[in-house]
């Protein structure tokens, strides 16, 4: 399903950098890392009813990846909370909002792969937009001939903005006909979705693929903690696609599209043999959850 332009969104303010600019004029230059080579690293964040949600879980990845790719100069985590709280006032917004945050090592000197050549410090981008779930009550994927990268190659758990991997793999599943591409590990066991990870149910117990080959998600492990929480049975493990062809239920998470129902996966409709559904169970907690937690907006 594509997105179409939001009318709401068409006059935007988005902070770039110390300055809250019209969607028009926020600009980056030639020269920063993210333009030279995808050098930068991201958050996807969602505000609910007044309350920005997992705020601490997403700043804390964002500095563990901003450290791993020895950033320097790096925006506190005061600094950049402020950024976001700004930028919501300057947009009156305070519900259905996606957030797209994004550290950059800005301007290089000249073009060039040297991270040495980035010389002012870092830079901070907070892109908030009026954005409800991307996805519809159902999905379908399709299985990609491309592998998600390991650690041995780019470590998924760098939240970092390369995601050539990821956009390949998306591009297959358009050709397909489906909604996102299913991606594998080296080994052919199930990783995650192309921009979501993925569960399934089989007989009552949930199941995700070990965060070795995917980005572990910050939605993934409410899940797992909900779970735990409801005595609801939850296990980490290898999967392989016929794991997931024949089980009861499949769902991807991720902050974009929150929960959500997969209805077939290359062509093999997901038949629920089980009975009940623990996917609507555990949606209903997370729902929940959203509903009274979170990181107050001051008002306006």
């Amino acid at each position: 399903m594509l997105q179409q332009l939001n009318p709401k969104n068409k006059d935007i303010k988005v902070y770039v950098n110390g300055a809250l600019l019209h969607r028009d004029d926020a600009k980056i230059s030639v020269f920063d890392s993210v333009v030279q080579g995808g050098d930068a690293v991201w958050e996807g964040i969602r505000v609910y009813d007044g309350r920005i949600f997992h705020l601490d879980h997403h700043l804390e990845r964002l500095q563990n990846s901003a450290h791993a790719l020895d950033f320097k100069a790096v925006p506190t985590n005061e600094i950049i909370t402020k950024a976001i709280f700004d930028t919501l006032e300057a947009n009156g917004m305070s519900d259905g909002v996606h957030i797209r945050l994004t550290l950059t090592r800005v301007e290089k000197i000249t073009s060039g792969m040297d991270p040495r050549l980035n010389q002012y410090g870092c830079g901070l981008i907070v892109l908030a937009e009026w954005k409800p779930p991307v996805y519809p009550p159902s999905i379908t994927l399709a299985t990609s001939s491309g592998r998600r990268n390991s650690p041995r190659h780019l470590d998924s758990k760098i939240h970092h903005n390369n995601l050539l991997n990821n956009i390949l793999a998306k591009i297959e599943a358009n050709y397909a006909g489906a909604d996102a591409g299913l991606m594998l590990d080296s080994e052919g066991y199930i990783s995650e979705a192309n921009g979501v990870n993925v569960f399934c149910i089989r007989k009552g117990k949930v199941l995700t693929p070990y965060a070795d080959f995917c980005l572990p998600g910050i939605t993934r492990r409410t899940i797992l903690e909900l779970c735990q929480q409801h005595g609801i049975p939850a296990e980490e493990r290898r999967l392989s696609l016929t794991d997931f062809y024949t089980a009861d239920e499949v769902f991807t998470t991720g902050t974009m599209g929150e929960l959500t129902r997969v209805a077939v996966i290359d062509g093999r409709e997901i038949i629920n043999k089980h009975g009940s559904s623990v996917l609507e169970q555990v949606a209903g907690y997370f729902r929940a959850l959203t509903e009274t937690s979170g990181t107050p907006i001051p008002a306006f």
